[in-house]
């Protein structure tokens, strides 16, 4: 398939600004692969698909607050600098993103903080934006964490046209986040409130989870036509054997297994063993799910609605099936359904 396939209009206005009022209540587009079915629904109505040991597939990254602002030394020039992975604790390097980006050369310093108290050197430069910096902090490797914590701001997306208000640091977090690392938010289970997460418990639903850092990568849109030359950025997964031996207890017991996002979905994808069952991983993973491609664990996904020409996209289509894809997504345009990452939801089985 073409990278051509996968451009759909987006009118402007779908786009989410903000979340819905209660998690769980945003909207819930069901689609049915066998009976090519598509149905209406409220996020809270997906506990009606799941059954006693059937399992949710849960990525528990927590998104760290990766936007700063600092100030160019001598013209003050006020920088946004976006934190994407730290490179080594010791030396308090760090990969980041700068913008503007053009006057941000190799020995600039830049300033963060009301006081100054916070300093960072660029020794390199990566990519056009991209940049290495080194933190200068005078004290101890946990006081600069807290530091960066304080001075740093939820990031969410860019096409998001307005400031971070205090809701969005609980809201672009899912409930059940612990490990931190990400700097974009596993949209799809922005959804599950605790109240539906203690109902679907009671109900006998397990939960796996998995740990992927998301990283800004995955929202790059694919610029190649042909999409097996598409490179995605690496992120850091990992999955321990308590989530292996939910799935494949579940799997063995033919039970609805569902990925909740595509982080998850790419996740469990990069650790199948040959038998196709869900193995241990502590790594790297850069894994491009596109058509066609046959999934080995999941026979079920819970999503956000995409944009065009995204890898996100094309990881649903290669689930869904491409014709019933794009039924879905004309129809999700149609009924003014919200995209993105604090848009609405859709589950396939």
């Amino acid at each position: 398939m073409k990278l051509s396939h996968f451009n759909f209009n987006l009118p402007k206005e779908l786009l989410a600004e903000y979340p819905a009022e209660n998690r769980d209540e945003s909207r819930l587009m069901v689609i049915n692969r066998e009976k090519k079915t598509i149905e209406h629904k409220m996020f809270k109505d997906v506990i009606d698909y799941f059954d006693e040991g059937d399992v949710l597939i849960l990525n528990n990254t927590k998104v760290f607050p990766a936007r700063l602002y600092g100030n160019k030394e001598k013209t003050g020039a006020r920088i946004e600098v976006f934190l994407l992975r730290e490179l080594n604790s010791e030396q308090r390097l760090w990969d980041v993103l700068v913008d503007p980006a053009r006057k941000i050369r190799i020995g600039n310093k830049l300033y963060f903080g009301d006081d100054d108290s916070l300093v960072a050197e660029v020794i390199d430069n990566t990519t056009s934006r991209g940049r290495t910096l080194r933190f200068l902090y005078d004290g101890s490797y946990e006081e600069f964490r807290n530091k960066l914590t304080e001075l740093g701001e939820t990031p969410i997306p860019k096409y998001i046209n307005r400031e971070v208000n205090e809701d969005d640091k609980e809201r672009y977090q899912t409930i059940y986040a612990k490990e931190e690392g990400a700097v974009a938010a596993p949209t799809a289970g922005l959804h599950f409130s605790k109240h539906l997460m203690k109902r679907l418990e009671i109900k006998g639903v397990e939960f796996a989870e998995v740990t992927l850092h998301v990283g800004l990568g995955t929202f790059n849109p694919v610029e190649v036509e042909d999409l097996s030359k598409h490179k995605m950025d690496s992120e850091e997964l990992i999955i321990k054997q308590e989530a292996c031996d939910i799935v494949n207890n579940a799997k063995k017991n033919k039970k609805r297994i569902c990925a909740v996002g595509t982080t998850s979905m790419r996740a469990i994808e990069s650790a199948v063993s040959s038998g196709r069952e869900l193995n241990t991983f502590e790594g790297w993973t850069n894994k491009f799910l596109f058509p066609p491609h046959d999934f080995s664990i999941a026979n079920c996904m819970i999503t956000n609605f995409h944009t065009p020409k995204s890898t996100l996209l094309m990881m649903v289509s290669a689930f869904t099936g491409h014709d019933l894809m794009k039924k879905a997504y004309e129809e999700a345009v149609k009924e003014e359904y919200k995209f993105y990452s604090y848009g609405d939801a859709m589950l396939i089985i």
